[in-house]
């Protein structure tokens, strides 16, 4: 194994505490953004249209962060584009104080603006971070090292989001629960802010990038179907599409139908983490050995059922330990891969432009899953059923059908070793499984082969 180079070990560390601050941000700031708008009295197509604009527009902006990567420092534009975002976030600081018990209307839309332009600018520096992430971590080492800093980002998140839910049940029960998410997103604030900080830290190599790697959106989307990666994008698009027709909907079900309190739907919320963390590492080893696709396919089986779920459980409960569980260990699974897969099929002089692209075809795809689901919610309703469980129902079909129909299309893009679907299992299981249960069967089985080598190693005389 060649010795890596200290200035990437330096920006691999340095990752790492960018990941921190974004995830304060992701926790205490993006987790609260849909509990917000029901706080201010949004309606259904209100808080469908709010998820579905955020991924187009910021979908698109990708593509001019890639334009911007050929004319500027890649460091540069990823460090700017965060502290440009923290500013965003105080002034969404400014609308949760400003916005009273009369909040509605005009505050909705305010929200929406300020939260589009989150959006957009962080996608300016989504770009050139994903390339410079492409050049620190080699091809054999990626499943470990993004599995890694996946559970680090989730164990942040979970615990940014589960004190913003303890802030927010203190402000609700004093009447000040506006003043609670002010709270909330001026940590989003802070913690974006040390995000820029150490992106501006990132060792940023003369970059591969020239213009003539470059290649149209239109040329992308003609040549896709004719293309491992093309039709890679199309899949993950579709997936999305499923998965956020009904995803803008699971906390307002919860707020709303089930009357969970903000504590229990964090609970909730973050109980999917838990479960992702458990599992990643597995997750980071079949990807690095088996393949992504391989990765890919587990959690595309994986992933239809957890919005099924909701259907038969209605306590946190029932939720953690059924459509969490499985949420959190499938959803782990498939985007590690194909977050990885994206590295593994594209040059790194094509890197910027490809993610781009990508992330353009999964923001419009985005945008008609939550627009289609939020049009759905507000015109479709049955006298047997709850709507948005109805919702749920057919996102977990859809994924079920576009997994079946796309995923037998795409390819692995280098040589990996037959998966043993078995032991894989047996590990994963092992991971997942409460810890005094293993403790209580490994004592089982060295007290049973322990008597089972003294007596086969007596000798006949019992010496």
């Amino acid at each position: 194994m060649s010795k890596v180079d200290p200035k990437i070990l330096k920006s691999r560390r340095a990752s790492l505490y960018d990941a921190l601050g974004a995830s304060i941000m992701s926790g205490a700031g993006d987790a609260y953004i849909i509990p917000f708008a029901v706080a201010l009295r949004a309606s259904a197509a209100q808080i469908g249209f709010l998820s579905s604009f955020i991924g187009l527009i910021g979908a698109f902006s990708h593509i001019a962060g890639a334009e911007l990567v050929y004319r500027f420092r890649r460091r540069v534009l990823a460090s700017a584009s965060a502290f440009a975002q923290c500013l965003l976030w105080v002034g969404l600081t400014a609308l949760a104080f400003t916005a009273g018990k009369q909040a509605g209307g005009q505050f909705v839309y305010v929200l929406m603006s300020i939260y589009l332009l989150v959006a957009l600018v962080g996608a300016l520096g989504g770009p050139a971070w994903f390339s410079m992430m492409g050049e620190m971590v080699g091809e054999d080492e990626r499943g470990d090292f993004f599995s890694r800093r996946n559970r680090i980002i989730s164990l942040v998140v979970m615990g940014a989001t589960l004190t913003g839910a303890l802030v927010l049940d203190a402000g609700r029960s004093r009447n000040m629960e506006l003043l609670a998410f002010a709270a909330l997103f001026l940590a989003a604030a802070v913690g974006r802010s040390v995000s820029s900080l150490f992106l501006s830290r990132y060792y940023d190599p003369p970059a591969h990038q020239t213009r003539e790697h470059y290649f149209s959106f239109r040329q992308f989307i003609v040549r896709a179907p004719g293309n491992n990666f093309g039709r890679f994008a199309i899949y993950v698009g579709l997936i999305n599409l499923a998965t956020h027709f009904s995803a803008p909907f699971f906390s307002v079900y919860m707020l709303r139908d089930l009357q969970f309190s903000y504590l229990s739907l964090s609970l909730v919320n973050l109980s999917g983490g838990v479960f992702a963390i458990l599992s990643m590492r597995i997750w980071g080893a079949i990807g690095d050995k088996h393949g992504n696709r391989t990765l890919l396919r587990i959690g595309s089986m994986i992933i239809p059922f957890p919005p099924i779920c909701w259907l038969f459980s209605h306590h946190p409960l029932q939720l953690i330990f059924s459509s969490q569980l499985l949420a959190g260990i499938g959803w782990a699974a498939f985007n590690l891969a194909a977050w990885n897969f994206i590295y593994d099929s594209v040059t790194p002089e094509r890197r910027a432009i490809c993610v781009a692209y990508y992330t353009v075809v999964n923001g419009i795809c985005i945008f008609l899953g939550a627009s289609l689901g939020g049009l759905f919610a507000q015109h479709i309703h049955l006298p047997f059923m709850n709507t948005f469980l109805l919702i749920f129902l057919i996102s977990g079909a859809l994924r079920m059908l576009i997994s079946v129909v796309f995923l037998p299309c795409i390819r692995e893009v280098r040589p990996v070793q037959p998966l043993r679907p078995g032991v894989e299992m047996v590990k994963l299981l092992y991971v997942l499984a409460p810890r005094p249960l293993f403790g209580m069967f490994r004592g089982v089985r060295v007290l049973l082969f322990s008597r089972l080598w003294s007596s086969k190693n007596k000798s006949p005389d019992g010496d």
